[in-house]
C-alpha cells in the first residue's frame, strides 16, 4: 500500500504495476548479436565497430540491471554481456522478472508466438499471474491459411476470435493496423460486400505467396469492427516502432473520426506506447470517453530523457485514462526497466508537482495507483472472475 505523503519521502518503489502491454521472453540463450538485436527497433545490426549498447537503452540497461545481476552500474558491455552468458537465460530471466515485482501481465501473444514466451511460461518464470491479449491481424491469417472462401471469410473470422478469446481467457484484443496501413483508415465499418470483395483479393494474394500479410485497408477494418463488437479492450499500436510503420502515418489524431464514430459503442480504445505522440494522444484520452493512453516502451527507448515524457504526457491526459505498460519484447531486462524506471519516473514527476504546491501528496498517492495499477485492473475488469 501506498501511504498518504510518500512520494514526497521514499517515492513509489512499492507502487504496484499491472502491465497492460507486453511479451514474452526470447527462448533459449542468446548470443552477444542475438542480445543487441533485442536493443533496438533497427531491422539491421549497428555499424562494423559500434554498439547497440550505444543508446539511452543500452545505458539503462548497463546502470540498472547490471546490479540485478550482481555486477556494479554501468558496467562495460562486454563485461555484462560475459555475465548473462555466465547466469544463463534462464537465470537472468527469473532475476529480472521477480525484481520487476508487477501484479500481472497482459500478454499479447500475436508476435513471434513460436520464439518468445507464452502468457502461461512468462507467468511460472515471474511467479506472476499472465493473461492474455488477442492480436486480430494474427487470428485472420490463421484463419486464412485454412479451407475458406472469400464469401465465408468474415463469419469464419469472428469465430475463430470469439474461439481465441474463450480458449485463453483473453482480456482484451490488439490491432496493428498502423504496421499494415495506418491509422488513416476509413472509419465507417466494411460493407459485407467489400468485405468479400476484399478477402477475395488477399486470398488470391496467398494462393501466389503464402507469407503475404494482411494488408487491405477493408479486411483490417472488418477485424477492428469485429473487435468493437466483443466489448473487450481494443489495443492499437501508435507511433515508435520498427521499420514496417511508417511514423507519419501512425500518429493518434489520425484516428479522431474513428474514435468520434465508435465512442458510443463504450469499448475501450487503449493507445500504446504513442512517442512522439503521446501530447496528441493525451488530447483524444482527454476529449474522448473511451480512449486510454500509455507511454509504453517509449520510457525505456528515451532512457535519461523517460521523466520528461511521461511528464509530458500528464499534461492532458485524465489521471483516470493513463496507464502502464513496459511492451517489453524478448528481452527480460525491458519488464525490468520498463517496471523500475516508471516507478522510479512517477514518482520524480510528480514529487515535483507536490514540491511546487500544485499537488498534495495524498493526490500524488491516488494518482499513481490509478496509473499503476486501478486503471487497467478497471478497464479490464480483471478482478472479474476468470471461466474455469
Amino acid at each position: 500500500m501506498v501511504l498518504a505523503g510518500e512520494v514526497s519521502q521514499q517515492g513509489f518503489a512499492d507502487l504496484r504495476l499491472i502491465d497492460h502491454h507486453c511479451h514474452g521472453v526470447v527462448l533459449g540463450e542468446l548470443d552477444r548479436r542475438g542480445l543487441e538485436s533485442l536493443l533496438t527497433e533497427a531491422s539491421g545490426p549497428p555499424p562494423p565497430g559500434t554498439s547497440a549498447f550505444d543508446t539511452q537503452l543500452g545505458f539503462a540497461v548497463r546502470r540498472w540491471c547490471a546490479p540485478v545481476l550482481g555486477l556494479e552500474p554501468s558496467v562495460p558491455a562486454d563485461q555484462y554481456a560475459q555475465r548473462r552468458a555466465e547466469l544463463g537465460a534462464a537465470e537472468v530471466t527469473r532475476r529480472l522478472l521477480t525484481a520487476a515485482r508487477v501484479q500481472m501481465w497482459l500478454v499479447d501473444t500475436g508476435y513471434q508466438a513460436g520464439s518468445v514466451q507464452t502468457p502461461a511460461e512468462l507467468e511460472q518464470a515471474s511467479a506472476t499471474p499472465a493473461r492474455p491479449i488477442v492480436r486480430l491481424e494474427a487470428v485472420a491469417e490463421q484463419v486464412a491459411a485454412g479451407d475458406v472462401t472469400a464469401a465465408d471469410f468474415a463469419s469464419r473470422f469472428e469465430e475463430a476470435l470469439d474461439r481465441a478469446v474463450a480458449a485463453t481467457t483473453a482480456a482484451g484484443l490488439k490491432s496493428i493496423a498502423a504496421y499494415r496501413y495506418g491509422l488513416d483508415f476509413d472509419p465507417a465499418r466494411p460493407r459485407p460486400a467489400e468485405v468479400r470483395a476484399a478477402a477475395g483479393g488477399w486470398l488470391r494474394e496467398l494462393a501466389a505467396n503464402p507469407a503475404a500479410r494482411l494488408r487491405d485497408p477493408v479486411l483490417l477494418r472488418h477485424l477492428i469492427w469485429a473487435g468493437i463488437d466483443r466489448r473487450l479492450p481494443l489495443q492499437f499500436h501508435v507511433g515508435f516502432g520498427d521499420p514496417d510503420v511508417r511514423l507519419h502515418r501512425a500518429d493518434p489524431s489520425l484516428m479522431h473520426d474513428f474514435l468520434k464514430a465508435t465512442e458510443d459503442t463504450g469499448t475501450p480504445m487503449m493507445l500504446l506506447h504513442c512517442y512522439p505522440f503521446h501530447r496528441q494522444a493525451g488530447y483524444l484520452a482527454h476529449v474522448f470517453s473511451h480512449v486510454y493512453m500509455d507511454v509504453g516502451e517509449a520510457l525505456n527507448h528515451v532512457g535519461a530523457r523517460s521523466s520528461a515524457v511521461l511528464a509530458e504526457a500528464l499534461e492532458l491526459t485524465p489521471f483516470h485514462k493513463m496507464l502502464y505498460s513496459s511492451d517489453a519484447f524478448g528481452l527480460p531486462e525491458l519488464h525490468y526497466l520498463g517496471a523500475a524506471g516508471f516507478r522510479r519516473d512517477l514518482a520524480r514527476v510528480l514529487r515535483a508537482f507536490v514540491s511546487d504546491g500544485a499537488w498534495s501528496a495524498a493526490d500524488a498517492d491516488r494518482v499513481a495507483a490509478m496509473i499503476g495499477s486501478g486503471n487497467a485492473r478497471r478497464v479490464y475488469r480483471l478482478d472479474q472472475a476468470v471461466p474455469a
